[in-house]
């Protein structure tokens, strides 16, 4: 039986730290929003969920600590999908008190929740990839082109992160309910699936990973942020006079497209113009080599005396 991968440790106690002070700061933002009986309530429910994640978490961190070293990261994916399913449940019930209690203008809070998850959100993506150790990879062009893709998908959680806290920032015409809710739920599954595609991209390339053949990814952020949150921005602009749209993430959404497109056409052609070779050493390096097996010696069967 094979021994389980050494888990690591620093990098377990890491993103556990990171996980539970993001989830203590937005539970902190949970009890502050009631008042009254309500108050000690809502402190209760949710301590209790916070030992039930923990007791999950502690599992599953373990897991994705073991698995760091190695080219995989279904546990790792499977950590960012209940980080994001837990976090973003208390984002919305901060978001709908903050609604409900339109006399709070506290914008000094509302700014520091943004900041929050403009933090945790990416830098725990970045620990759950772990590019430095990918020992594997050992080309330092490679382990570079890795760390520009992961660079993007860093900007984006950024873009949807943006677009999300025009929700609870002070406003002073709210969107119609059925707009919040859809740009709500939109950016939560954003924020649950395409990190966890990218994921998925790097560990299906397994030990030789090849960067440029990473192409699922881009297409699905080309479609569902750069083009459909750019028309979300200019609907909020145009149709709700909404002043707090950012006109820099608008430029990179167009320069994203642009880039994109010109980058899909180049790989495009690149292939249609390889020799017939290059097919065969791009699966060549993406497979890992296999070592050779021995062949059998074959059984002479003894002499019977008759």
């Amino acid at each position: 039986m094979v021994p389980p991968p050494p888990t690591n440790k620093p990098h377990v106690c890491l993103s556990t730290i990171l996980i539970m002070s993001s989830m203590a700061l937005m539970d902190a933002y949970l009890v502050e929003q009631n008042h009254g009986p309500r108050k000690i309530g809502v402190c209760i429910m949710v301590m209790v969920g916070d030992v039930c994640f923990l007791i999950v978490l502690r599992y599953v961190a373990v897991w994705v600590g073991a698995e760091v070293r190695t080219a995989k990261r279904g546990y790792a994916m499977i950590l960012w999908f209940l980080y994001i399913f837990v976090l973003e449940i208390k984002v919305y019930f901060i978001y709908q008190n903050y609604k409900a209690d339109r006399k709070s203008l506290d914008t000094i809070a509302r700014k520091a929740l943004t900041l929050l998850l403009s933090i945790t959100v990416p830098v725990l993506y970045v620990i759950l990839v772990a590019i430095d150790h990918m020992e594997y990879v050992r080309a330092f062009k490679k382990k570079e082109e890795i760390r520009n893709r992961l660079f993007w998908v860093v900007v984006d959680l950024l873009d949807i992160l943006d677009i999300q806290a025009n929700l609870w920032e002070p406003q002073k015409k709210g969107l119609p309910l059925w707009a919040e809710g859809l740009m709500f739920f939109y950016c939560y599954i954003l924020l649950l699936i395409l990190p966890c595609v990218s994921l998925s991209e790097i560990s299906m390339q397994g030990i030789n990973i090849v960067p440029h053949k990473m192409m699922l990814y881009p297409i699905l952020s080309l479609v569902t942020i750069n083009i459909i949150t750019l028309f979300i921005r200019g609907g909020n602009l145009i149709f709700y006079k909404d002043a707090r749209v950012s006109g820099i993430l608008m430029g990179k959404n167009v320069l994203a497209i642009i880039l994109k497109i010109c980058s899909f056409a180049q790989y495009r052609r690149q292939l249609q113009n390889a020799p017939p070779t290059f097919g065969a050493e791009l699966q060549k390096n993406s497979v890992p080599h296999a070592r050779p097996m021995p062949m059998p010696m074959p059984m002479t069967r003894p002499f019977l005396n008759k």
